[in-house]
């Protein structure tokens, strides 16, 4: 006899705890999107998990009605791997921000992604250090002032999804945090990826950088701004939809539609292709550059998966030497006697 599981809803996903962010932060959107996506998953809340570092974004986990820990500085994703290697049927989530994932965790980060462990990572990108109060971080732009860098930043900023996809990321992908319904379905489509899928949301600290996106997410300029890539479309922007991106030999640029230039002229996305350059030059595109900056799904494909492989190894070794002996272990090869 099958057991039918519960209908869940977003309210089945809230904790207990008062959600503690500075009124406004961006977060707020982030986490409802969130609980607003997982009900659709139909995977029961025992078999989630939710794995932070340490920031704003961090206390992500205990706003949930899932399991979840809160761990070290920038090492979410070293949890996150042996956690999903012991048990694979779990659905397992780090949340970070740019500070504990780049700076501190950026190692963590990268080798977990370029592993393609079978996990989800989110990355609150802000800008700034929010929970220490304000000094820059390893996005923010060059000339930045901040309580660190009162002259302004010298530091050239880390992009987070070219780092991605030049760790050969299998699902990379990138929304806003006001964008309700694209942040949703991103969510919604990391979470259903096989493999290691990294989301980037840009996203407000409405005290110490407040206005960072405003580009990318006031109504009255967003449109000319940003670029909501469609696997099998053309690349078009504008708010009259008359803006497109072609090549010019290997470099991208802006054109307008009509008087000769029609959208066959245009470049089409393709998230499922195997070579990854065409995502790297999208996650190159800046607004600073007169370019709109691409939201959506850069890169899906499907490629082997670390905790898989991992397991299978294991199967095969016991399967053809039998279980191991811990004590034979450690008394094998060459020992020494201390006296």
């Amino acid at each position: 006899m099958s057991l039918e599981l519960p209908v869940l809803t977003p309210a089945d996903f809230a904790s207990d705890q008062d959600v503690r962010w500075c009124p406004g932060c961006g977060d707020y959107s982030i986490l409802a999107q969130m609980k607003k996506m997982l009900p659709t998953l139909g995977v029961p809340r025992e078999k989630i998990v939710f794995i932070s570092g340490i920031g704003c974004s961090s206390r992500f986990p205990y706003y949930l009605n899932t399991y979840g820990m809160h761990s070290i500085h920038g090492r979410a994703p070293a949890f996150a791997t042996g956690l999903k290697c012991a048990r694979p049927d779990l659905q397992v989530w780090v949340i970070t921000g740019d500070g504990d994932g780049l700076s501190i965790g950026g190692n963590h980060l990268m080798h977990c992604i370029r592993r393609n462990l079978d996990i989800n990572i989110v990355l609150f990108n802000n800008r700034i250090y929010g929970l220490t109060k304000g000094q820059y971080s390893p996005t923010s732009p060059l000339g930045k002032k901040t309580k660190s860098t009162p002259y302004g930043s010298i530091d050239n900023p880390l992009h987070p999804l070219s780092l991605a996809i030049g760790c050969e990321g299998t699902f990379i992908a990138r929304s806003i945090d006001v964008n309700i319904k694209h942040l949703t379905e991103t969510l919604r489509r990391a979470a259903n990826h096989r493999g290691t899928s990294f989301v980037e949301v840009y996203q407000n600290c409405n005290v110490f950088n407040d206005g960072a996106w405003n580009y990318a997410s006031d109504r009255d300029v967003r449109s000319d701004n940003i670029l909501e890539l469609e696997h099998g479309k053309p690349l078009i922007f504008g708010k009259d939809r008359n803006k497109g991106i072609r090549l010019n030999g290997m470099e991208p640029e802006v054109v307008n539609l009509g008087n000769g230039i029609c959208e066959d002229d245009l470049l089409f996305h393709n998230e499922q292709a195997t070579e990854p350059s065409l995502a790297y030059l999208l996650s190159r595109m800046r607004h600073q550059d007169g370019f709109p900056e691409p939201i959506g799904v850069f890169r899906a494909v499907d490629k082997p998966r670390y905790d898989e492989e991992l397991n299978h190894q294991v199967q095969n070794v016991k399967t053809q030497f039998g279980e191991g002996n811990l004590t034979q272990l450690f008394n094998s090869g060459d020992t020494w006697t201390v006296s």
